[in-house]
């Protein structure tokens, strides 16, 4: 991929990216699998979770892998600065107007408008998520796991880096535990 449609998919997630992190997610989705063919998206949930798993902010966490896979460390470099720099300097040209009519229900009104948008596309995603659970791992560990995932995040308030490792770790223990299942006994069976 170019250096134009790096810079033209992460302006994007970075302009559009209305609330944070969880509502950029989908819209780095939409520009990496859909849009440009970047990752795969099965590779997308690889790295969402990793980023999750890191500190910092998980849009541009994801926007320097991105551009790194795609063009090396100076890929990762123009790929974070378009993903940040346009809002960042909207927000210092915004900064004084927002002040003016921060009490205005205008703009009260339109915040609440959007949150809406902001749901569904992250019930979407989460919703193809679970559908690729739900046949990598079957039906019942699918469940499982997202019946222990809200317990240890919103129950017990585990940090969720701390979920994602635990998780991941069980899944590459899952994962070779299922092949050496499957794979036919070579010794001949007594």
């Amino acid at each position: 991929m170019s250096y134009k449609d790096i810079t033209m998919g992460m302006i994007r997630t970075g302009i559009l990216g209305f609330g944070g992190g969880p509502s950029v997610i989908p819209l780095i989705r939409y520009e990496a699998v859909t849009r440009y063919k970047w990752i795969e998206d099965d590779e997308f949930g690889e790295i969402l979770a990793i980023a999750n798993a890191l500190p910092g902010p998980i849009a541009t966490k994801m926007a320097a892998y991105l551009g790194y896979k795609q063009h090396g460390w100076l890929g990762a470099i123009w790929s974070v600065c378009a993903h940040i720099l346009p809002t960042s300097l909207a927000i210092v040209a915004l900064l004084g107007v927002l002040y003016t009519f921060s009490s205005s229900k205008y703009v009260a009104g339109m915040i609440y408008a959007v949150r809406p948008v902001i749901v569904v596309m992250l019930g979407m995603m989460a919703y193809e998520f679970m559908s690729k659970a739900w046949k990598g791992l079957g039906k019942g560990f699918a469940i499982a796991f997202a019946l222990i995932a809200v317990l240890l995040l919103s129950v017990l308030d585990i940090h969720p880096g701390l979920v994602i490792a635990v998780f991941l770790a069980y899944g590459a223990f899952h994962l070779k535990w299922f092949q050496r299942k499957a794979a036919p006994d070579k010794g001949g069976s007594r």
